[in-house]
């Protein structure tokens, strides 16, 4: 093993609180793989809770290990935080993965660790390789060669039924294990499941408590300041490019009572309380948990604000719980493209909430934009620009000195969304377009950061890749765009068509081994009429 992973993996233990060391003897050992830096990872609140969750039972024990840009430049094997062991030595490696740009080191992982990169190739001497998380859930077919098995929906559902098979079959024939473990509801088990894998959600979230569980050092997470909790799951605003509207409902509270007494327990560590979820303001008693929250003398970070309804209590909340930016997501710039988003905001809803923020002690204001998206005219771009420059004169008018910063992403199609059979656009298309945007605003002094054209086209063949896509994640030999075009190449993958082309509705697809629980016919016509609206229905509202 390398001496500097183990002193790395040694003094990031040495600086953590909450840590969970369990004995080896007895137990089956986990291994928690998320597959990027350990900045990144602390800051998921996903790992914080299968880390704790799979640490709760006794029969088994739960490390974590990441990917650190040291491993990347030298190759060298990752090892464990807790004890500092390399993957050959857990009995299961579980995978949590967020972003399909991760799926790279998932490879550079287990090439580094001496594990055979594709399944066919282990047998029962190696450790089964199982992956989970929100790209899983919605399209694991480019990594099924690499994995013995995939969950499906929400971990808290699928690890109890997974422990005991786990406990007796392993060791024994791999073949007739993952046979076993493709019977239970949610697992994905590529050649062994015969019918369509079910995901899987919990339906009471108060049985599953989750928050953070590990705590680092403040400036070794993005949020290390923070003790976050989750407040709810799903969304129930469907906008129609959105994987957690459609592939992650229904949408789930937890009691105002879990979540207060919770945030007692958090309070020993930090003085600031991170309200996590993907529309936490939704929550029915949000101003009773908010005043809750402040009585115990808690900071307050909310993790998402929607722009209708932006409720004035919770922005007060968060500027005295130390917040210094808002961050709002109008999406697209036109009336007619919010419509075909099935965003259910107007312009008038987004000039008031920023009229709202004006109110508040805010020093920065966060507008996302996506561009390229479907029906997407160079005029609605424009929009973007006239949009932003009101945003801009009413902040000028009321907070003088508040900064506004746009963030602009391209829009990529995803499985399980009603998008799903749409191309993204082209990226010299979406460079012109940004262009525009940079000449029209830049100018007044409002900064534009935006995700890069070339990667976003990747991401996009990551995110509807089949099974053949994991041939160029094995042959890539440098994570750059010069390296993914020679593997593509090399590989004869059509890229052009996994990203830009749009797919016949009655075709066949990468997940279609999978049911995410929408409904049959209920993305084909959220498709159609997205592509239906015009720019006189979007009038009429």
């Amino acid at each position: 093993m390398d001496r500097d992973s183990i002193n790395e993996a040694r003094e990031r233990l040495s600086g953590e609180q909450g840590t969970i060391i369990k004995d080896w003897g007895g137990r089956i050992p986990f291994a928690l793989v998320y597959p990027n830096s350990y900045y990144v990872g602390m800051s998921n609140l996903g790992v914080h809770a299968i880390y704790g969750f799979l640490n709760s039972y006794v029969a088994a024990l739960c490390e974590r290990v990441f990917w650190e840009k040291s491993n990347a430049e030298t190759g060298q094997m990752p090892v464990s935080i807790e004890s500092q062991r390399p993957l050959t030595d857990f009995a299961v490696l579980a995978f949590s993965i967020s972003y399909e740009l991760d799926y790279f080191n998932v490879a550079r992982i287990l090439k580094a660790s001496g594990i055979p990169l594709y399944a066919a190739d282990r047998d029962e001497r190696y450790p089964l390789v199982i992956a989970g998380g929100p790209c899983i859930t919605a399209n694991p077919a480019p990594l099924s060669p690499f994995f013995d098995c995939f969950g499906i929906g929400e971990a808290e559902t699928l690890l109890p039924s997974m422990l005991p098979l786990i406990s007796k079959g392993l060791g024994g024939n791999r073949s007739d294990f993952l046979k076993s473990l493709a019977a239970l509801p949610g697992i994905y088990v590529p050649h062994y499941s015969g019918t369509q894998v079910k995901r899987q959600w919990v339906h009471n979230l108060d049985d599953f408590p989750v928050g953070s569980t590990v705590f680092p050092p403040k400036d070794e997470t993005e949020l290390g300041d923070l003790y976050l909790m989750e407040v709810q799951r799903g969304c129930n605003w469907h906008c129609r490019f959105c994987l957690v509207s459609n592939a992650f409902c229904p949408m789930r509270y937890r009691s105002l009572d879990n979540l207060l007494t919770q945030a007692e327990r958090g309070l020993r560590y930090h003085k600031r309380i991170g309200l996590v979820g993907p529309a936490v303001s939704d929550h029915p008693q949000i101003n009773e948990l908010l005043s809750g929250l402040s009585h115990m003398g808690a900071g307050i970070s909310i993790s998402s604000l929607r722009v209708k309804p932006i409720l004035p209590v919770v922005l007060g909340e968060l500027v005295r719980g130390g917040a210094r930016t808002v961050v709002l997501a109008p999406e697209a710039g036109s009336q007619r493209l919010r419509r075909v988003l099935r965003k259910g905001i107007s312009e008038a809803d987004i000039l008031e909430a920023v009229g709202k923020v004006s109110e508040q002690n805010i020093q920065q204001l966060k507008l996302y934009f996506m561009f390229g998206l479907p029906t997407e005219t160079d005029e609605d771009v424009e929009e973007i620009i006239k949009l932003t420059l009101r945003c801009k004169d009413i902040l000028d008018r009321k907070r003088r000195g508040c900064r506004l910063t746009l963030n602009i992403a391209p829009f990529v199609p995803k499985a399980g969304t009603p998008f799903q059979w749409l191309p993204m656009e082209h990226p010299d298309t979406l460079n012109r377009r940004l262009s525009l945007l940079k000449r029209g605003l830049m100018p007044k002094g409002i900064k534009i950061k935006s995700e890069s054209p070339f990667w976003s086209e990747v991401q996009a063949v990551l995110a509807r890749g089949d099974a053949r896509t994991a041939k160029v994640l094995a042959a890539i030999e440098e994570i750059s765009l010069a390296g993914w075009r020679r593997a593509v190449d090399a590989c004869r993958l059509d890229s052009d068509y996994l990203a830009h082309q749009e797919w016949d509705i009655g075709g066949e697809l990468p997940w279609d081994m999978l049911d995410l629980g929408t409904g049959p016919g209920f993305l084909e016509k959220e498709m159609k009429r997205a592509l239906t609206t015009t720019r006189t229905d979007a009038q009429k509202e």
